[in-house]
């Protein structure tokens, strides 16, 4: 069988579901070649205004996270934490957490989820917005990491000299993570609050 026959789901054969089922399950293997593809995609998109590019900030970023001796969870959350920028700009931090939710701890994607939020704090004053919206969240558990989050590894990358490492060198990282069994709780991590490593 090449194709499945049916042109509605419901119409489908157990045959056929069980040939798609194989299908999908090649494809769910080649899930982080899609991400980093869709991530090295941002070298040609230049943050308009800024002096680096969408993809020069994600490097800087998890360069930042990995220089700190941050676990891989957090280099790939540095990562990744803009690449929903081109496909959804109006909410590219929940974009980019449901692609790292199956895979990461939750305090990760909480952190990636709302650093939209916290990253106010740096400009949000200067258009008459409210700079102090990452207030809300102050007892959650997950509030410093993303308060340190944005100040040690976002808000800070967008030098254009920083000596950030390759693409290349995160790879096997995202390959590493998006290899993980989705959903399983040992990489859940529920509740678990571990931070950002302590700075020297």
């Amino acid at each position: 069988m090449q194709t499945v026959r049916f042109t509605q789901m419901k119409d489908g054969t157990r045959e056929e579901y069980q040939f798609l089922r194989e299908k999908e399950e090649h494809y769910l293997e080649k899930t982080a070649d899609r991400v980093v593809r869709e991530l090295a995609l941002q070298a040609e998109d230049t943050l308009s205004g800024y002096r680096v590019t969408r993809l020069e900030h994600a490097l800087q970023s998890a360069t930042r996270a990995s220089r700190d001796n941050a676990d891989i969870d957090w280099v790939v959350a540095a990562l990744l934490h803009d690449i929903g920028d081109g496909l959804a700009p109006q909410n590219h931090d929940r974009f980019a957490a449901e692609i790292l939710r199956p895979f990461t701890r939750e305090e990760v994607t909480w952190v990636v989820e709302h650093h939209g939020a916290f990253q106010m704090y740096y400009y949000a004053h200067h258009y008459g917005w409210d700079r102090h919206e990452r207030d809300q969240y102050a007892h959650n558990p997950y509030y410093k990491s993303c308060l340190d989050f944005c100040e040690r590894w976002d808000q800070s990358s967008f030098d254009p000299d920083y000596d950030n490492l390759p693409l290349e060198f995160f790879v096997p990282l995202v390959a590493e993570v998006f290899s993980r069994k989705a959903y399983d709780p040992e990489y859940l991590q529920s509740g678990i609050v571990i931070g950002l490593p302590a700075t020297v």
